[in-house]
Order: C-alpha cells, then sequence, then structure tokens
C-alpha cells in the first residue's frame, strides 16, 4: 500500500520532457511509478494543479540560518526542499573562537544575532553535531567557505598565506571534505577572501579535487572585468581538476551589459572541452549584500571597529571618497555599477533602522547632509553593518544568462527574520523564474525553466536521487497552480508569500500546505562522498 497517492496531476517531471497528466505514489519517502489503480493510506486530487520535483536552490545562505522558522518558511513557500549552503566565501564552519568577532562581521550580512553553540563549530564534523539537532523543513547540502578557511588560520590580514598557513587551511578543508562538505566557496569581493591569489584558490580546490567535489566562486569582478574573472574561475577548475559552480552570473553597470554574450561562450567551451562549469542566476536586475561594498575593500582588513573610527576623520572620507569616485580605483565598485547612491537601495541598518527602506539619497535628504557625508555617518552609526540592494542589471543579459545550456536558477537569498526587509529573492525566486522567464517574456518553456530548477542543479551538485519524478527517487515534490501561481515580494514588502505553491513534500512528508509550515521536519543533511 502507498502512503501517498497523488492523482490527476499534470506532471512536469523535472527532464525537460512535455507535462503530461498522471498519478504519483510514495512509499516510504520515495516515489513509485506507475501509481495509477494503486491503493493508499491519504490521496491527494491535483485535478487542475501542476506537479514537480522539488525546486533546489543551489545559491543559498539558508545554512547561516538553518533551524530557524523563518529561514524555513522563506525556502519551502517558494517549493524548495533542498538547498547547497556554505557560498560565496562563508560558511559556519570551520570557526576559530578566538576570531569569533571578525568572523560574525563577515556573516553579518546573512545573519543578525548568533547561537552561543558557534564557538564550537571549529570543524564540519562538530558543525554537523550541531545541525543534527535542529528541525529541518528542506533538506540542505554544505560548502566550506574560503573566507572561513584564512579566518580560522590568518584572521583578515591582507597578504600571501605562508607555506605552514597554506598547509593549515588544506588540512581544515580536508578534514570538511572527508566529513561529507560538496567542496569550496570562494567570496573574492569580500574579507578576507578577496586577499587570496588565483594560486592560492588553485591550491585548495586540489584538495577539493581529491574528494569529486566542487569549486564555487562569487568570482572577482562582476562588471568591468566579468570576463576576466570568468577565465579565472575556469582556470582554477582546470587546473585543480574540480568541476566549477560561477555564483549568481551577471554583469553590473551599464557600460558592461552585454558581456554575458562573451562569458556564456567561454563557459560554453569550457564545456565541450571537458570540464563541468556551470552558473547559477536569480531572476532579478538588482543584487544585495553589505551596505558598505561601496569602499574598497583593502580597508576591511582593519576590521570593522578600526574601519568605523577611520570613517570618523573627515580627511580619510574625502580619500575614500575620491577612490569611489574614481573608476580606475582597482574593486568592484558598487557605486559606479549602480550610477550613483540614487540606486542603491537601503535594506537594513541594525542601529538606525528609521533610515532602511529608503534609497541612499533619500536618507541623506532626510538627515539634511551631502550624500556621501550621509553614507559615511551611517556606516559609522552601524560600525560598518547592513545591507544594501544595487540596482544595476538588464533584463537582456537576464534572459542570455538562463537560457544558456549550463545555467540554473539559484536564489542567493538572504533572510535575517520575518520582519526585516531584505531582497525579494530571499521569499521568490522560483514562482519569479516561472513568471518571469516563461509567463512573461517567454523564453523557456515551463519544462524547461523547472528543468533548471530541478533535474539539471540536481546533477551539478551531485544530489543522488533527486529533481526528477521517477520511480525509486525521493520523494521531494511540489504541487502548484499554474494560473495562480505568482510571487509577491517586492523590495519594500520583500518577506510576501507566493501564490499558487499548494503543497510541498521533502521525503514523502507535507511540509508546506495552506500558505503555512507543517509540525513536520524530515529535511536532512546531505553528505558528499565521492562516488
Amino acid at each position: 500500500m502507498l502512503d501517498l497517492l497523488i492523482k490527476n496531476a499534470v506532471i512536469v517531471d523535472g527532464t525537460g520532457a512535455p507535462g503530461r497528466k498522471g498519478d504519483v505514489g510514495v512509499r516510504n519517502g520515495k516515489i513509485v511509478l506507475p501509481a495509477s489503480g494503486g491503493q493508499a493510506k491519504e490521496v491527494i486530487d491535483a485535478e487542475g494543479l501542476h506537479l514537480a520535483p522539488g525546486f533546489i536552490d543551489i545559491h543559498s545562505h539558508g545554512d547561516i540560518v538553518l533551524g530557524e522558522e523563518y529561514g524555513r518558511l522563506c525556502k519551502v513557500s517558494q517549493g524548495v526542499t533542498t538547498e547547497v549552503g556554505g557560498q560565496c566565501g562563508s560558511s559556519m564552519f570551520p570557526i576559530n573562537p578566538d576570531r569569533m568577532a571578525e568572523t560574525q562581521v563577515v556573516l553579518s550580512v546573512c545573519r543578525a544575532e548568533f547561537p552561543a553553540e558557534m564557538k564550537n563549530w571549529t570543524s564540519f564534523k562538530k558543525y554537523k553535531e550541531y545541525v543534527e539537532t535542529l528541525p529541518l523543513s528542506a533538506n540542505i547540502k554544505l560548502l566550506t567557505g574560503h573566507s572561513m578557511l584564512r579566518l580560522a588560520v590568518m584572521g583578515v590580514e591582507n597578504r600571501k598565506p605562508t607555506a605552514d598557513e597554506l598547509e593549515q587551511m588544506k588540512a581544515l578543508l580536508r578534514e570538511s571534505m572527508e566529513q561529507g562538505s560538496l567542496g569550496m566557496s570562494s567570496g573574492l569581493i569580500y574579507t578576507p577572501s578577496c586577499y587570496a591569489d588565483t594560486e592560492e584558490l588553485i591550491e585548495l580546490s586540489k584538495v577539493v579535487a581529491e574528494y569529486g567535489g566542487i569549486y564555487a566562486t562569487h568570482m572577482r569582478n562582476e562588471s568591468c572585468d566579468v570576463v576576466k574573472s570568468v577565465e579565472e574561475a575556469i582556470r582554477i577548475g582546470r587546473e585543480a581538476g574540480v568541476p566549477v559552480l560561477i555564483s549568481h552570473h551577471k554583469a553590473c553597470g551599464r557600460p558592461n551589459w552585454g558581456l554575458p554574450k562573451q562569458t556564456l561562450r567561454l563557459i560554453e567551451e569550457a564545456n565541450a572541452a571537458g570540464m563541468t562549469v556551470t552558473a547559477d542566476q536569480y531572476p532579478y536586475t538588482a543584487s544585495m549584500t553589505h551596505l558598505k561594498m561601496c569602499i574598497p575593500p583593502k580597508y576591511f582588513a582593519l576590521g570593522a571597529e578600526k574601519l568605523t573610527e577611520l570613517l570618523r576623520d573627515p580627511a580619510q572620507r574625502a580619500a575614500i571618497k575620491a577612490e569611489i569616485l574614481d573608476p580606475a580605483t582597482p574593486f568592484e565598485n558598487q557605486y559606479i555599477n549602480c550610477g550613483g547612491f540614487e540606486n542603491i537601495f537601503i535594506s537594513s541598518l541594525p542601529e538606525t533602522p528609521e533610515y532602511a527602506g529608503m534609497f541612499v539619497t533619500e536618507a541623506a535628504e532626510k538627515m539634511g547632509k551631502e550624500v556621501f557625508e550621509a553614507y559615511f555617518d551611517l556606516m559609522v552609526a552601524n560600525k560598518t553593518v547592513g545591507n544594501g540592494i544595487y540596482y544595476s542589471m538588464c533584463d537582456e543579459d537576464l534572459c542570455d544568462i538562463i537560457t544558456a545550456p549550463n545555467s540554473v536558477v539559484g536564489s542567493d537569498g538572504i533572510c535575517r527574520g520575518f520582519t526585516e526587509t531584505t531582497h525579494p529573492r530571499a521569499w521568490g525566486t522560483f514562482p519569479h523564474a516561472v513568471c518571469f522567464y516563461h509567463k512573461q517574456k517567454g523564453v523557456l518553456s515551463l519544462e524547461a525553466i523547472i528543468h533548471k530548477m530541478t533535474q539539471l542543479p540536481a546533477q551539478r551538485a551531485m544530489l543522488d536521487g533527486k529533481g526528477v519524478i521517477q520511480d525509486g527517487f525521493d520523494a521531494d515534490l511540489v504541487l502548484f497552480d499554474y494560473e495562480k501561481l505568482q510571487d509577491k515580494a517586492t523590495y519594500t514588502q520583500s518577506n510576501e508569500l507566493s501564490e499558487g505553491i499548494e503543497t510541498v513534500l521533502v521525503g514523502g512528508q507535507i511540509v508546506y500546505h495552506d500558505k503555512k509550515l507543517t509540525p513536520a521536519t524530515p529535511g536532512k543533511l546531505i553528505l558528499h562522498h565521492k562516488s
């Protein structure tokens, strides 16, 4: 007897094949096909609804708020049943307890308050033991953050590691891989990952290669040097012998629109040559990260406290302002990419929340100050902590990237609570991808966009038994009303639940129904092992 029978659904199986009407059974957490005519303990009549594999968020920061109710709801409410966390160089392990303050500053973009147990997570093994105590609605697979390796061994120092320090980082990474990490991620605009050269990343990625893992990268530059950055990422993968996942692929800044035509060609050529190179993408024209990212990252090596003091000095402010305004200053210049502070939106500020929900220019007007002075004052008042949304991309590039054969959907979503404003991608990426690319733009069929949210990311993240409605696969499923499907999250009302997601199952158990989490928490930490 089946545990559950879903009848009369339009089945979009994840492979890209045309949808078909039929039944799907579930027994012991696995899909049972064929299911027609089978007896079941529970039956769902899905007449008028579509059934797809659970969506896979290949680019998640959900690991940093793992187990929290808001973190669980923001994912399963949009149909996500499996996440790949630890992206952009940031993970919750390995932790050096002596550098806790610096570590939490790096992670603050993703979390407001940190658990006391964090000091114990000196290895993946110890973090894994903690995760096993948490209620999980969805599954998660974890990367090891390069920033965490550097922080644990070197702090935030802007220099090459010594031979001994590199060996220490390798040892920490090797422990992570042995314990089941998927690989290593880098965040090459963030402290301290940005201080690594290509050779350091190759050497560390060679450890990942020993265990059949992947290298995921928030590249060095996603604007004027995006082509060079893709070339570097591919070089790292080629010389280390690892698959590459290029994070939230984009081209920021009007002068750089159209460059994805070149980067996508590089990715296709690498795959044709025998590599596996994938790009993930969120379907929005604005990005989100630390509000301090308008400042050249060389200053971040000072640490939050010293940088805050530096920004109190009028002479230092003038010097930094001049660097920001100079296109020749060598960093990912968010101010120039966005065309100024009028296109930079304040998402959150812990000490001055009254300015959240405004563009920086609006905050300056409210403060009665020149815009750079207002920006620096906000950074000082908040000790450089806060998040911003950066409007710098175009629809054509989004469509070019997602329609490329090696591109998949990933949210890059950051959710720090039920009430704090965030990027709408945290709550709406997957329904938005269907609505934007399929319903609105018409550049992909329903089956094609779902393939890029299910089977293809499952293959690239080596998630066995997931991503396809197939006999014996995990019963991670999403039942949705195609006609009603619509993301509701916006830049000002970011934490809105999507319409049309009817029921979500993880391991055969219903985790979301009627716009609510259920008490079921069948999600698991998925450990990676070399096949």
